[in-house]
């Protein structure tokens, strides 16, 4: 199965600017993304910035693709990468972010083969929640499928929220059974035609409200398809001191890296 990797990587961020460039082991952040997706079997990797500094850096195999600096979101910079490249519309392209260095390589491959064996233009992963913290984290997005695997919603609340449990203890979310919650995987697979299409659908209510792009998917009736991830998703990125820690408390990582 042919597949692309485009990682959309831009050198802004509030708390911690560069974040790409960012060192690891004496390489670049954006590189260690590159790897992962060299080592789930891409047959294209494609990054998207819009800054010289990311474009400077980038390893091969993968190409740069240079894009404009007024996208609003990694999936509106996807959408001019597969028009600029040519990528067919049902080529399967799965979008890693150039901040996520640890991703697993197997969730890569995973979220691809998903999509390829079902018809649903979308596919993600997610992640049993073990923590009964999470449940009412609204940091954490929480999703729920129906029998087939699809999603349901997205949300930043409780679900499903257990009545019996969470009505009866609700200052103490400890009394829900966690076993029935999955936290949501920011790893999506499309196919390329699609991209588009969901930029030029209008945003909705409801992914304003809850501020989940995917859930514009949902709104207009396209389908999502949901595998638990085979590997453990790694800790978010979001400070340089979130890397150090990182890097401090699992040696592991670094040399797998």
């Amino acid at each position: 199965m042919a597949f692309s990797v485009i990682i959309p990587a831009r050198f802004g961020s509030t708390r911690f600017p560069g974040k790409p460039l960012a060192d690891i082991n004496g390489k670049p952040m954006i590189n260690h993304v590159v790897d992962r997706a060299v080592e789930a079997g891409a047959s294209q990797i494609i990054v998207a910035t819009d800054d010289d500094r990311i474009a400077q850096v980038v390893s091969q195999p993968a190409t740069v693709c240079m894009t404009a600096p007024h996208h609003q979101s990694g999936t509106e910079r996807l959408a001019e990468v597969v028009t600029s490249c040519g990528i067919s519309q049902q080529h399967i392209v799965v979008n890693v972010q150039g901040d996520e260095p640890f991703v697993p390589a197997e969730n890569i491959q995973q979220v691809a083969t998903l999509l390829a064996s079902h018809e649903a233009p979308m596919a993600t992963l997610s992640t049993p929640i073990k923590d009964v913290e999470e449940i009412t984290n609204p940091n954490i997005v929480k999703v729920v499928c129906d029998v087939n695997g699809r999603a349901l919603y997205f949300s930043r609340a409780s679900i499903p929220f257990q009545r019996d449990a969470m009505l009866a203890n609700f200052a103490d979310p400890s009394k829900a059974n966690v076993s029935h919650f999955q936290r949501h995987i920011g790893i999506y697979a499309y196919r390329a035609g699609y991209i588009q299409q969901y930029v030029d659908y209008a945003p909705s209510a409801i992914e304003q409200q809850e501020s989940l792009e995917q859930l514009r998917a949902l709104w207009y009736g396209d389908s999502i398809m949901v595998q638990e991830a085979v590997s453990p998703p790694p800790v978010g990125i979001d400070t340089p001191e979130d890397l150090s820690n990182l890097l401090l408390k699992d040696k592991d990582i670094l040399h797998a890296n």
